[in-house]
């Protein structure tokens, strides 16, 4: 594939441009009334993440903007701090932050992240779309749109908001929700998306089309049926790029002198530095022509994004896996695709913020449905399990925690069953002895540390009597003393059992060399 920004990619990247920010729009929108802060701001941070971020940044398919699993920290950091405008000054030094990680090449942390965890939240994101846009779909929408925590800022949680859902549903939505479905699926045929002309405009936007046209049309043949109010987006109406200035917020540094402060600051730099490489990682892997985006590099990009996200009022930004994965789905080649959409935000947000007022939720629940099944499909479960225990319970684990928790947390408790795999396998890996014809080989390989002594005991305790014995290390990189001391004492009882042994690949010396 051919890496230049415009030229035989341009079309593609428009065309996913729109979808990523179709799915950004409400995320934008849900993430800063969730976080407790004013609707733009969550709209500024979505504008940097696409035009500044996406400019600076290395990555060919991440997609930046506000994130769900900063939504507590920003709630708690507002309150703390006494003022948004506090707050905001404190995102200006978490990018600084951010950029001064960057340059000290701290990006390369994201690379210790095993596959399986990374695969579990992936799947578990695409869990969560699904089950949180139920209630959206049938018409209930008490809990935001950007909302990814099990527990809900609405008293709720995942499972009892589809319950209520179910019970106080608005009827005008189910038609609206099936007909958008119907056409995203129609137009994701290969033989419709790859048509001349029916693939020039994506179905997520013939889905949002359709929603207002036939939410208007409750409106003359079945007014009851009609969706209004919390049902339909919601943006701050800015008539022009000079009113937009208007709904602009600026930050206080009053408080930058106390501890208090710099304390969010760098939680805030850690947590979406940290957020950040688990997209990036993710993105790589989503990614179909499998490039590798410079992890340090998009931490210098963060850093820019964020200090300017603050500057005018904006939320923290972070590389974020659901708007990742709808650029990847609909075919982005570069990253254009994510610069396009902050344009898209922009303009639109000034343009035409009446009409996108008018697009039903529960449409852009159908997008987002859609977004969420390719991310957790059933294949994804039975490759993960084909690839052995080792790689399938931190995959369903991390899977099962994020789904309970949420996104920071459940990656932590992944990464805890995935790191005691890697040592449960390296454990087992470390000792190997076969035998054949009365010899026996006992085989050390790679680290054979103290908590390899039980096994090796065990294994040469089952050595019998007049027996040849080869001790051989060459492919050992370090072996602990408390393993010598076992060898050690293997060799000194061998002559009681008449056991013959010989060493190899030791770079000392054992106590006895038969």
């Amino acid at each position: 594939m051919k890496n230049n920004l415009f030229g035989d990619n341009l079309k593609y990247d428009l065309k996913s441009s729109l979808v990523v920010f179709l799915v950004a729009l409400p995320l934008c929108l849900g993430i800063a009334v969730a976080s407790g802060a004013p609707p733009m701001a969550g709209l500024i941070a979505g504008i940097i993440g696409g035009i500044v971020v996406g400019s600076f940044s290395g990555s060919n398919v991440s997609v930046s903007g506000p994130a769900a699993g900063l939504t507590v920290i920003v709630l708690d950091a507002i309150s703390s701090l006494g003022t948004f405008e506090l707050f905001l000054a404190a995102v200006v030094a978490a990018g600084i932050i951010q950029f001064i990680l960057g340059l000290l090449k701290a990006g390369i942390l994201g690379y210790y992240f095993p596959h399986s965890v990374i695969k579990g939240m992936l799947t578990a994101i695409g869990l969560i779309l699904i089950l949180k846009q139920i209630p959206h779909a049938f018409g209930y929408d008490k809990d935001t749109m950007g909302d990814e925590a099990f527990l809900q800022a609405d008293s709720h949680n995942t499972i009892t908001e589809i319950w209520y859902a179910i019970q106080y549903f608005s009827p005008g939505a189910i038609p609206i929700v099936l007909i958008s479905l119907a056409l995203i699926i129609f137009f994701e045929k290969p033989q419709i998306k790859n048509h001349r002309i029916f693939g020039l405009v994506p179905g997520a936007l013939w889905a949002v089309i359709a929603g207002i046209v036939i939410n208007q049309l409750y409106g003359v043949i079945q007014p009851s049926w009609q969706l209004d109010g919390e049902h339909l987006v919601s943006i701050p109406v800015a008539s022009s790029l000079a009113g937009l200035g208007d709904l602009l917020t600026f930050p206080d540094f009053g408080l930058v002198l106390t501890p208090e402060f710099w304390i969010i600051a760098f939680t805030i730099a850690v947590i979406a530095s940290i957020e950040t490489l688990l997209c990036l990682e993710a993105g790589d892997k989503m990614d179909p022509y499998k490039r590798i985006s410079p992890a340090s590099k998009e931490l210098v990009a963060q850093g820019i994004g964020n200090t300017v996200s603050g500057l005018i009022g904006g939320l923290p930004v972070t590389a974020v896996i659901v708007r990742t994965s709808a650029n990847v789905n609909s075919g982005a080649k570069t990253k254009m695709s994510a610069v396009f959409h902050g344009v898209l935000l922009l303009v639109l947000v000034i343009g035409i913020a009446n009409i996108l007022n008018m697009i039903p939720l529960s449409c852009l629940a159908a997008v987002l449905f859609v977004v969420g099944y390719k991310l957790a499909k059933p294949a994804l479960f039975i490759n993960e399990y084909k690839k052995g225990w080792n790689q399938f319970i931190p995959f369903v684990v991390t899977v099962i925690a994020i789904l309970f928790t949420d996104l920071l947390v459940g990656i932590g408790i992944g990464m805890v069953f995935g790191i005691f795999f890697v040592i449960r396998t390296n454990y087992q890996n470390a000792i190997i002895m076969t035998q054949q014809n009365g010899k026996y080989l006992v085989k050390l390989q790679k680290d054979v540390s103290f908590l390899n002594k039980a096994s090796l005991m065990k294994k040469l305790s089952e050595i019998p009597p007049e027996s040849d014995v080869i001790l051989n290390a060459s492919q050992a990189g370090f072996i602990d003393h408390d393993i010598q001391e076992v060898l050690n004492d293997f060799i000194d009882s061998s002559t009681d059992k008449n056991i013959n042994v010989s060493i190899e690949g030791f770079d000392y010396n054992l106590k006895k060399v038969l």
